[in-house]
């Protein structure tokens, strides 16, 4: 009776580990860097939006920056008086064959709230606004499916405030906010906000087997 106690017992283990494993190398193709997409978007901060795109599988490069304004090549002090009109925003690099756009707009949605006008949390501003940005009619048509969805899911009660505007230009930021998470986790707002934050989504989206294998 105790071999057999410890024969079911390594079965169901066994059983456990392939389920992990399998999982872990969901989406584990190699990234084709000839034919990356781009997708730009704003919702709050960039500090810690570009942080967590960055742990995605299929992301090549997340950039902070600007867009939506209208004064050219903006400073982060300019952008912060709000009067240029931009929003803080990040600019994805992906390979659409591992994640896809799709994707990319659930993680958007799951990580800012869309029913709050020109704030997220503390930060308010119209540089926080929720919006997204499109390179024509087709991907406009794929933001306002993927904004449909969202608010179908019931996630929010809310009214969704979201913009979706083509994009006409797309500014990097000073490169100190290019990696400022992970180049300043101790300072306040970090260990604060952007902290808890990636927590929370390092969590979710480990779960579903999205994370780098270095990171899940």
């Amino acid at each position: 009776m105790k071999k057999l106690l410890i024969l079911i017992i390594s079965i169901f283990l066994i059983s456990c580990n392939g389920q992990e494993n399998k999982k872990l190398v969901t989406n584990n193709k190699k990234m084709d860097k000839q034919n990356l997409e781009y997708l730009t978007f704003g919702g709050g901060c960039f500090w810690c939006v570009e942080s967590c795109f960055n742990l995605l599988k299929g992301v090549d490069k997340v950039i902070s920056g600007y867009s939506g304004g209208h004064k050219e090549n903006p400073t982060y002090e300019e952008v912060c008086t709000g009067e240029t009109g931009h929003a803080e925003v990040v600019q994805i690099a992906y390979d659409p064959k591992i994640i896809s756009y799709e994707q990319l707009m659930d993680v958007f949605f799951f990580l800012h709230d869309p029913t709050t006008l020109n704030r997220q949390g503390n930060d308010i501003g119209t540089q926080y606004r929720s919006v997204i940005f499109y390179k024509d009619d087709a991907e406009k048509a794929k933001a306002e499916q993927a904004l449909k969805k969202s608010e179908a899911s019931g996630k929010y009660s809310g009214k969704y405030v979201t913009e979706i505007t083509k994009l006409e230009k797309f500014w990097p930021a000073e490169q100190y906010h290019q990696g400022y998470y992970e180049a300043n986790p101790t300072q306040p707002y970090c260990s604060a906000v952007v902290g808890p934050k990636i927590a929370k989504f390092k969590k979710h989206y480990g779960d579903l087997g999205m994370l780098r294998p270095e990171v899940d």
